[in-house]
């Protein structure tokens, strides 16, 4: 057979036929039951003017705040090749009722054309960074054929704007989702309709609004009434809230597959020492099969992580050999564990970005990498934890054990929240830091800043910042990592 041949011969699938644009004026209004304008191609979908690329529709949401109609200039000017709009407006447009109704139905019809493989992602920890290495693996493996939602769009806006991204050719989709109170994963997934749903982890994340973990497992286990018929649970075999999950998962009619070290997962962890890079080399066993592979991310949070991500890798039959060279070559995200090389005197100084959130699992975790990590001395820049109602003044003074146990020299600690904490270290007349005493508590991060100043930065500190994004501690990271070297 001659190459051209082979060319012709080669299998064509469904997704073939479908448009390169992600939407035409006409899909957009069969999805929507609106009126066009005129003829149209998009080729994204954006709700904030400010980030509108050339090419993209324009969905004017009205909110409590603001209304997105008044942004539609600025989206035109930014390139937008049309609106989606509940008002009449001179450039090219769908009319609808209601633009938030229009977008939900758009992501309908997005899930609806695209022959997609969907995971979805929840859980109190660590669910941005599983989802991103689902589909940094299901996108190697399927050679750019994988869509996720991007940054942290999981609530009832992000998720159905992610939905509406997802290009008609896609063969794997993964989607993250996130909740406060009882009854949003339940929305969310109805919408997403994965064939695997994954629980990372159950944690005192928005205690404050659900009053227990038990309450807050049955929350995240919502995920598992919007799985397709015959998909996939993938839970943590270690938690104590394990056999609860269970129950929601069988009761829902999903295969279970467990995640840990506990001998019923399906995806065990066998062995698991560090690697030369800051990472782990871990042996597990995936549903049968024994694997070696690396993990770039550093801590035990990310070895269990990696069972995860290998469990739904598998569930959604990917290719297991290119999730485990993925995650061997994922970097920190920004806000998640992100590392800064900080030109200081006397050399250069790690500088560790957990900035975007935290609570008080997630906070444990990286205090004991933090005491795991090389460094002349450790110091932690520390925000207050947020939604954790009368549970916080205890969950905050109880981060002095592993603050201890991580050896920190020195800890700032940021936000009200924090004064409970601050007292704690006060107290302390044999030292549970290093030093004993070795604190400052700052209203906000503008202090933050000064007092890591001056306590002064040398060569060989590790630097941890960790709060709830609302503390701003995104200013402190910036602030140093421009002295990157």
């Amino acid at each position: 057979m001659t190459r051209h041949n082979a060319l012709r011969a080669w299998p064509r699938e469904k997704r073939d036929g479908l448009r390169l644009a992600l939407w035409t004026a006409e899909e957009i209004a069969a999805a929507t039951g609106g009126t066009a304008s005129g003829a149209f191609q998009c080729a994204g979908v954006e709700i904030d003017s400010r980030d509108v690329r050339s090419g993209d529709l324009f969905v004017a949401l009205k909110g409590e705040a603001t209304d997105g109609h008044r942004y539609v200039d600025r989206a035109f000017a930014q390139g937008a090749a049309a609106a989606l709009v509940s008002e009449p407006v001179e450039w090219p447009h769908v009319l609808v009722a209601d633009t938030s109704e229009a977008l939900a139905a758009l992501a309908a019809a997005s899930r609806a054309r695209a022959d997609a493989v969907r995971i979805g992602v929840t859980g109190s920890v660590g669910k941005t960074g599983v989802k991103e290495a689902i589909f940094a693996a299901l996108d190697r493996a399927s050679r750019g054929a994988a869509h996720r939602s991007v940054r942290s769009y999981n609530n009832h806006v992000g998720v159905p704007l992610s939905l509406a991204r997802m290009p008609g050719r896609a063969k794997f989709g993964v989607f993250e989702m996130g909740m406060n109170h009882a009854g949003e994963i339940d929305a969310l997934t109805v919408q997403v309709r994965p064939h695997v749903a994954v629980v990372t982890t159950i944690a005192p994340a928005h205690i404050e609004n659900l009053g227990s973990e038990e309450a807050i497992a049955d929350a995240k286990a919502e995920i598992f009434g919007g799985l397709e018929a015959g998909g996939t649970a993938v839970i943590p075999a270690d938690s104590v809230h394990y056999d609860r999950l269970l129950v929601h998962a069988r009761d829902a009619g999903a295969k279970v597959v467990a995640f840990g070290r506990a001998a019923h997962a399906q995806a065990r962890l066998l062995d698991a020492i560090p690697s030369a890079n800051g990472g782990s080399l871990v042996t597990a066993d995936i549903g049968g099969t024994r694997l070696v592979y690396s993990v770039a991310e550093p801590g035990d949070h990310w070895i269990m992580n990696s069972l995860a991500v290998m469990a739904a890798v598998q569930a959604a039959g990917g290719d297991l050999a290119a999730a485990g060279l993925a995650l061997g070559e994922m970097g920190g995200l920004k806000g998640r564990g992100a590392r800064h090389r900080v030109a200081v005197p006397g050399g250069h100084a790690l500088l560790i970005d957990e900035s975007y959130n935290a609570n008080p699992a997630s906070m444990r975790a990286t205090l004991k990498q933090l005491g795991q990590t090389p460094a002349t001395r450790r110091i932690a820049v520390l925000g207050s934890m947020k939604e954790l109602g009368d549970f916080a003044p205890a969950m905050h003074a109880q981060l002095t054990e592993p603050l201890a146990d991580a050896r920190v020299d020195h800890a700032i600690l940021v936000g009200p929240e924090m004064a409970a904490l601050a007292r704690e270290l006060g107290k302390a007349t044999g030292g549970q830091l290093v030093h004993p005493h070795g604190f400052a508590h700052c209203d906000g991060p503008g202090e933050a800043i000064a007092a890591l100043e001056a306590f002064g930065l040398t060569g060989g500190d590790a630097v941890l910042v960790k709060g709830s994004n609302s503390v701003g501690l995104g200013r402190v990271v910036a602030h140093f990592a421009e002295r990157a070297g």
